[in-house]
Order: C-alpha cells, then sequence, then structure tokens
C-alpha cells in the first residue's frame, strides 16, 4: 500500500550506530547473510534508548535499530549535568562502574559506555567498563541497566 509522504519534521534524538556486523546463517544451499546494527539513541536531556535489529541490507538493519530503539527508550532524572549518585550493573559478560562528579570535570568513559551516557545527557561523570568483554553491545546494555538502577 503507497503511503504518501509529507515533509517529515526533524527529530528531537540524535543516533550514533556502535556497532555493524555481518552475521551468517548456514543452510543447505550455502550461507545466508544479515547484517546486525546496534544503535544508541537519545535527547542530551535524560532519555536513551538501545535499539538492535538484523536485517538484509545495512540500511535496512540501522532503520530497524532505530525503531528499536525508539521503543525501549528509557528516562532518567539527571542531578545538574552528573548522575545522582554512584552505580554499577552487569549484563553478560559486561560489568560497568558510573560515578559522579563535579561540574566541569568531563565526561571520561569508554567507548559504547561514552556514547550512551552522552545522548542520555550526562556531562560531567566517570565510568569504566570492569568486565573482560570487548563487545560495544554487551557494554552499552550494561549501561542501560546500571542506569535504570538510578534512584531520585
Amino acid at each position: 500500500m503507497y503511503r504518501p509522504r509529507g515533509p517529515q519534521k526533524p527529530s528531537e534524538f540524535k543516533e550514533k550506530v556502535l556497532d555493524l556486523r555481518r552475521v551468517t546463517r548456514v543452510v543447505a544451499g550455502g550461507k545466508r547473510f544479515r547484517f546486525r546494527a546496534t544503535l544508541v539513541m537519545g535527547d542530551e536531556k535524560g532519555r536513551v534508548g538501545v535499539g538492535i535489529a538484523k536485517g538484509v541490507d545495512v540500511a535496512d538493519s540501522i532503520g530497524k535499530a532505530r525503531r528499536s530503539a525508539q521503543k525501549n527508550m528509557l528516562s532518567i532524572t539527571l542531578n545538574d549535568r552528573t548522575i545522582p549518585h554512584e552505580i554499577d550493573a552487569k549484563f553478560s559478560a559486561a560489568r560497568v562502574l558510573i560515578r559522579p562528579a563535579i561540574k566541569g570535570h568531563g565526561l571520561k568513559a569508554g567507548s559504547a559506555v561514552r556514547a550512551v551516557l552522552l545522548l542520555a545527557g550526562v556531562k560531567d561523570a566517570t565510568a569504566k567498563c570492569l568486565g573482560r568483554t570487548p563487545n560495544k553491545l554487551t557494554n552499552a546494555l550494561a549501561t542501560i541497566e546500571a542506569l535504570k538502577k538510578l534512584k531520585v
């Protein structure tokens, strides 16, 4: 069914593709390739979400991941530019520790954790990945689990 597309309003959310992988499914005739995209989306005012999706091509998987991130949006309360208290969380093999910092300190964090915290609006904090895994997906999801533990 054809749906006319009018002028689209710019989204209030910013997004960053964390990870893009080609995944393989082995079938009787050979291998089927698909793409898995991990995308972080946030408004830098306390709302953030991580979306994971697979698609036949890169654009398809990123579009699906964008919709998934919007569905899994999480709201956090920020204490000025930082988080209210220290938190740590674990997801799969990833462990993350996030500590608040004074104004002007900046965001000191590793790749996936930094992307999630920036898009959530945290500007002053220190974060450390305590798990051994370099997997960006699990580190991002561990950060989301940590942000869910925040108390107002």
